[in-house]
Formats: C-alpha cells, structure tokens, sequence
C-alpha cells in the first residue's frame, strides 16, 4: 500500500511514518510534504496514493485548499488537533480522522477502517469528491454561519415573511414542501428539504427522514419503533407520521442530547 503524508511538523510526521511501518512492514510512504503547493505539485506528476494522512493546518494554510485546486479521489484519513466537538463534521462526510497525539491503536483501527471500505464486496474507494468543505470548514469555525432568518411564503396573492424561529417543522408531501408554524399555520416553500437542511441553523434544526425537518421545540413526545427508529409525535400535530428513519436515528439522539 502506497501512503503519501501531508504534515508541517516534521517530528510528528516521520513518527506517523514509524508508526504505520511498524503496523505494516508493507506500507510505502511515498513522501511527505508540509504545505499545499507542495501537496498539489507532487500529485500533478505522480499521479493519486493508495491512501492519504491529512493535517488540516498546513505552512501554506489549510488543507482543504488542496481539493480546490486538484481533483482527488484517494481515500483520505485527516489527522488533526481540533476537540471532540468539532470533528464531527469529519464523521458526517464518512470520512476518518485521527486526533492528535495520534497513537498507534487509533492509527491501526483506521488502517483497518480503510482495508474493509476497499474489500466490502460492491464498494468503491472513498469518494472524496463528496467531502462538503463548507460543512467542515464551518464545524471547525473558519467560516461564519450564515442561517436562514426568514422565509418568504406566497399564497394566492398574499406575499408574507416568516422568522425561521417561528417554524415548527418542514415536511415533504406529494412532491411539494410545506412549513408548518408553531401557531398551528402551514404554508407551501419554494425550497427543496435539501436545500432548507443547508440553511437552517443545525442546533435548532434536524432531518430525520426524507420528510421532515424538525425543530427541537416541535418535539412532543418520542417512542421507540422498530429497527431502532424513533416514533416522533410533533406540535402541531401533523398530517403524515413522523417517525426517523434507521440511518438518521443514531445522529438524531445525538442532537437530541446537544452533541
């Protein structure tokens, strides 16, 4: 397996290079290099590795710059010092990271996280194509939110602004997106679910189907359902039933719990 190392503090990258040797006497670290244009140069004439380690604060800036500049598709696994909360988003992009100090367990479980995403029968190489630098860039507080604070809605005539503070859910009904108030009013949005996913602040809101956006204060009552879902009865009451789906439910009591 080909490894390429992007890290600017020298000592900690020839100590990542023992110890992926000492993993995996297999392993060949290509190179090393500590910024972008570096990063970005040796890709244009080598071509892509089989895996990449990643830090996301480089001499030249950050790293994410590199995906910007040169299309990559190589498994990458990002090593870095930012806490708990932050890295999150790392998880939400299905890719792995490792937090510094990396120690030799940690570096090992995600060596063999790559080797069963290559072997799984079906599966591609990670597609780093799919890595939301916005969303990372934003969880680690590089860019400032920028949320939805009103919305506009239209009915015959009527021309209306709504603050997202006072929307209870959105949900998905035959095609068409409907806003649901917390007085109980619903209105047609001109918004895809996916798009208001993007918009509104994540502390307040959460997906947890391909239905429904819910508030947190929309929240009534919440019973188990099969297959670990959740069973949400939402207020308003509304008209289709709510109920996370089996991928969302992990994420979603984590929400639930302020992570």
């Amino acid at each position: 397996m080909n490894v390429l190392i992007i890290e600017d503090e020298s000592a900690t990258a020839r100590r990542l290079q023992k110890l992926l040797i000492e993993i995996n006497p297999s392993i060949e670290v290509l190179a090393i290099h500590e910024s972008i244009s570096q990063t970005v140069k040796w890709l244009e004439l080598h071509g892509e590795p089989d895996l990449m380690f990643l830090d996301v604060n480089l001499s030249d800036g950050l790293s994410f710059r590199i995906f910007e500049e040169i299309e990559v598709n190589c498994p990458v696994i990002f090593t870095t010092a930012y806490d708990q909360y932050a890295i999150q988003a790392f998880k939400v992009n299905s890719i792995d990271y490792l937090l510094k100090p990396i120690n030799k367990e940690n570096l090992a479980e995600s060596l063999n996280k790559y080797h069963k995403l290559q072997h799984k029968e079906g599966e591609t190489k990670i597609d780093i194509a799919k890595l939301d630098i916005g969303k990372l860039a934003m969880a680690l507080g590089l860019h400032k939110p920028n949320y939805m604070k009103r919305l506009i809605v239209r009915y015959g005539e009527v021309i209306k602004a709504i603050e997202i503070k006072d929307v209870a859910y959105f949900y998905s009904d035959e095609k068409i997106v409907f806003m649901t108030l917390k007085e109980g009013k619903t209105y047609p949005v001109d918004f895809t679910l996916d798009h208001l996913e993007m918009r509104v602040d994540p502390e307040l809101f959460f997906r947890i189907n391909r239905k429904f956006v819910i508030s947190y204060h929309a929240i009534e009552k919440m019973i188990s359902y099969s297959k670990s879902r959740i069973k949400i009865t939402l207020n308003p009451p509304c008209i289709l039933e709510s109920i996370s789906s089996t991928e969302r439910s992990g994420d979603f009591k984590e929400w639930l719990a302020g992570k």
